[in-house]
């Protein structure tokens, strides 16, 4: 099977190369594949050209760099197979990473792991971010150049939801992840784990009752018709990371290491100042269409989780988590 995929990218590698403008491929000593799975009106794709027009300025053409979205060079993990296979050579994930990471990978599930946008960066940005990178370069061999603020988690429903005791007998949909089912439990409500697809019918059909996602995905799954209230949990917050070929850039003269590097943190505040204005317009549009906004008692949901997270985690991911949460 992995044959055949590599056998595959190759393929996919070579009609696309065929595509890349020929003058410009022509004066490029280096051409970089970029693909990621967001369509191209998301931020994500927007701050990908930032980048690919960063490098091509700051290598004065030695270097392009093509973006692929849609999926178009493969689904996440069939990415880190072609970049690891030298097909492609950048692309932005996260939850994959689980795969190499541990025990780092809680980072992209863990409830109130994160407390807020200034203490993701302080984290992400800071030693624990750092060793992070290491761990996943020298695990996966994929380098970390730039991560990417994700939108909070928020719980919607019918009912306002201000404690842990509002969810007694509540059917929410989880994604598939133990840590969820554990913590949702914790805290007093039924939690389901379905696939997305699948939620706004049962919520429709009131076969569940509420569900947790990013601003973002409320919106674009139109839950706003068939749910009341945003609750703000807030209750995890993570980042996805940039990732290249550690192969590949180590084979770049050290004068272009430094115009990735150099393009790589511009694409990564470029993206950040997208975010924030893109979470402001999903908070509006909501809003509009009718939803109401529910403060709640973080700390009362904080402190049942925790609970639930210790009992999930081994030592090691405890040690981590408090690490985290001492980070100021």
């Amino acid at each position: 099977m992995q044959v055949l995929r590599l056998i595959g990218f190759c393929l996919i590698s070579v009609l696309l190369f065929t595509c890349v403008d020929k003058s410009s491929q022509e004066k490029a000593e280096y051409v970089l594949r970029f693909g990621h799975l967001a369509n191209e009106q998301n931020i994500w794709h927007k701050a990908a050209l930032k980048f690919a027009e960063e490098v091509r300025q700051r290598s004065q053409g030695r270097m392009i760099v093509k973006v692929y979205p849609n999926e178009q060079l493969g689904k996440e993990m069939d990415m880190i197979t072609g970049i690891l296979a030298e097909v492609m050579d950048i692309m932005i994930t996260a939850e994959s990473l689980e795969n190499w990471s541990l025990p780092y990978a809680i980072l992209c599930a863990t409830p109130y792991a994160i407390r807020d946008s200034d203490h993701l960066h302080m984290v992400a940005g800071g030693a624990i971010g750092k060793e992070m990178a290491q761990h996943i370069i020298d695990m996966a061999g994929l380098k970390p150049i730039a991560y990417f603020e994700r939108g909070a988690r928020n719980l919607t429903s019918n009912i306002p939801i201000r404690h842990p005791d509002d969810l007694k007998g509540l059917i929410i949909r989880v994604p598939n992840v133990s840590l969820y089912v554990s913590t949702w439990s914790a805290l007093g409500a039924k939690p389901t784990p379905m696939a997305f697809s699948e939620v706004f019918t049962a919520l429709q059909q009131s076969t569940i009752h509420g569900q947790e996602n990013p601003f973002a995905l409320i919106r674009n799954a139109g839950l706003y018709e068939v749910q009341k209230y945003v609750n703000l949990t807030e209750h995890v917050k993570g980042w996805a990371y940039v990732v290249m070929g550690n192969k590949q850039f180590e084979k770049l003269p050290e004068e272009l290491q430094q115009v990735i590097m150099e393009s790589a943190k511009i694409m990564q505040e470029y993206e950040h100042s997208l975010f924030l204005e893109q979470e402001a317009l999903d908070v509006q549009f909501l809003k509009d269409k009718g939803m109401e906004f529910i403060e709640v008692d973080k700390s009362a949901f904080e402190q049942m989780a925790r609970k639930a997270v210790r009992e999930s985690f081994t030592k090691e991911q405890i040690e981590l988590y408090e690490r985290i949460q001492q980070v100021r």
